[in-house]
């Protein structure tokens, strides 16, 4: 490699690596790089111009303009990585925190009205001596229907109302079931009388599931069911227990409650339970007026019932009511819509909202 090559390219690295220690900030850095390593830079040019030259000045000439620009890519790294961390000590500065200022006013959260619901009828169910049951959500077919009394030709059963998994499974009664997702918490009635002798007095809620999906309607939706068993209840004591219960929710002292003859497999007798209301634009008022609401299910356990979980229905009788917690929320507190139950709306929460620290009691009251 001739000397004025030589020279040229020392004149290059002593330019190239003093515009690097003095570029002031990521930019002018970025420009030097460009100018020396860039397409057109000044150290591509110089190799570019490598096959012009005979082999053994090509090869001396490729070694110098290699380790040249190792030099230059070092000091850049080198000049960046301390831009930065100049950058960095002046954004900790001006993003400081003074430890001295008063607290920020942080914003609540607030409880579901589904949370306040189920919290309220447990307060008031609980007040009676109900206790509180849970089961899974996926069930067997038996303990979803047969046991229940409702036949295997019921629509109940059928693929268009309920959700069946691909899972098959073995009954307590022996035969081939399908796995389901709950359609009601009737399950955990039959479970409970299964693994415990009476008296029973159980509530359960918890999550259903149905095909269906409209303003009234939900694919998921909570239900509370009831059940009491023991040797001397009868529809009297469920009379009196969901009137109670029916005027302590809507906290009306006398709210008119009226019971009308159904029909449910899995009691018998059974009946609707409807309340007094006034209808206004298409929405409710509930206490007294000219028109009835129907709020929940109710009736005397089917003896079939209880012999399908080892009861003898000649000793014990008893009564349970059901009813879709979605259903009271929107009744009690003016809620038009049962999807935006689900829709995660912030706006919707603040404004439906419960605070954490009013828990619902029959002394303190239900809904402050």
């Amino acid at each position: 490699m001739g000397g004025d090559t030589m020279d040229t390219v020392e004149q290059l690295r002593a330019e190239l690596l003093a515009a690097a220690a003095a570029a002031a900030d990521l930019k002018a850095l970025d420009d030097v790089r460009v100018a020396a390593l860039g397409k057109k830079g000044r150290i591509t040019g110089l190799m570019k111009g490598l096959g012009q030259m005979d082999p053994d000045a090509r090869k001396a000439a490729g070694q110098a303009l290699n380790v040249l620009k190792e030099e230059v890519a070092a000091a850049l790294d080198a000049r960046k990585n301390a831009l930065d961390a100049v950058a960095l000590d002046a954004r900790l500065s001006e993003e400081r925190v003074d430890v001295t200022l008063p607290a920020r006013p942080e914003s609540l959260g607030a409880i579901h009205p589904i949370s306040q619901t189920i919290d309220e009828v447990i307060a008031i169910f609980g007040e009676m001596g109900f206790t509180v049951a849970e089961g899974p959500d996926i069930e067997d077919d038996w303990y979803n229907f047969t046991s229940l009394n409702i036949p295997r030709e019921h629509p109940a059963r059928q693929e268009h109302d309920t959700f069946y998994l691909p899972n098959e499974t073995v009954g307590p009664d022996g035969v081939p079931g399908r796995v389901v997702l709950r359609t009601h918490t009737s399950p955990v009635q039959i479970r409970t009388m299964l693994s415990n002798k009476p008296p029973v007095r159980i509530i359960v809620p918890g999550r259903t599931y149905r095909c269906d999906y409209d303003a009234t309607h939900s694919p998921m939706f909570h239900q509370v069911e009831g059940l009491m068993i023991d040797e001397k209840t009868h529809m009297g004591h469920l009379k009196g227990a969901l009137i109670d219960f029916c005027r302590a929710f809507f906290e009306v002292d006398d709210l008119p409650v009226r019971f009308r003859p159904s029909y449910f497999p899995f009691t018998e007798p059974s009946a609707e339970v409807d309340i007094g209301c006034t209808r206004e634009g298409g929405q409710f008022r509930i206490g007294h007026g000219d028109d009835w609401l129907e709020i929940l299910g109710c009736g005397m356990v089917n003896p079939k019932v209880l012999e399908n979980c080892g009861i003898d229905p000649a000793k014990y009788q008893g009564y349970a009511f059901g009813m879709g917690v979605e259903r009271l929320a929107m009744l009690k507190y003016g809620i038009p819509d049962l999807r935006t139950f689900f829709e995660s709306d912030l706006r919707w929460l603040r404004h439906y909202g419960f605070s954490s620290l009013d828990v619902p009691a029959m002394v303190g009251g239900l809904s402050i």
